[in-house]
């Protein structure tokens, strides 16, 4: 049996063209992760594991789609490898039943993770370029009077949280997140 294996990193993303491509390549069952690449723990991914047996296909769309560290991939595929299922990449077209299918996909993956670590680098150069020019990131700090005094005015209930927030400056979600 065909399985397919679509994933997206955000909710607002679209699974259109994924799911479009793996019923074209004939997947006669499509489970969906709407989870980042990031996660080990996908519940979709989780469930197709235990429907798959020895001689069924898992199909992705694109490699990434399935992992984004070399190390992750090669697991999966070895665990795939081990109950005798075969992995397809239709992007890459990677099938890992075949020896240059397998050398493709160590490859392929192994250029992932150089792209992985090429954008974590620029963005830690970035960061630190940003710091010596006196940017300091992550959310700005709040005095811890402005929170008391939000506390004490919605305890009043004299004013609505909104008009605690024009008040006190601050947002909805921090008075929300002390209350």
């Amino acid at each position: 049996m065909k399985f397919g294996y679509a994933r997206v990193s955000k909710l607002e993303q679209n699974l259109d063209l994924q799911k479009d491509a793996l019923s074209i390549a004939g997947c006669e069952d499509i489970i969906v992760d709407e989870i980042s690449g990031s996660k080990t723990e996908r519940p979709g991914l989780n469930k197709l594991f235990d429907k798959m047996r020895s001689g069924d296909t898992l199909i992705v769309w694109r490699l990434d789609r399935l992992g984004r560290s070399l190390q992750h991939l090669i697991e999966l595929i070895n665990k795939l490898n081990q109950k005798g299922i075969i992995f397809k990449s239709l992007t890459e077209n990677i099938e890992t039943q075949t020896n240059n299918g397998k050398l493709v996909f160590n490859i392929f993956a192994s250029l992932a993770e150089f792209e992985k670590n090429l954008i974590r680098e620029r963005t830690m150069a970035g960061l630190s370029a940003a710091r010596l020019r006196g940017r300091i990131g992550g959310r700005p700090k709040i005095n811890p009077s402005k929170i008391d005094a939000a506390i004490q005015l919605y305890n009043k209930k004299e004013l609505t949280v909104e008009q605690i927030c024009k008040v006190i400056n601050i947002s909805r979600g921090t008075i929300y997140k002390y209350i």
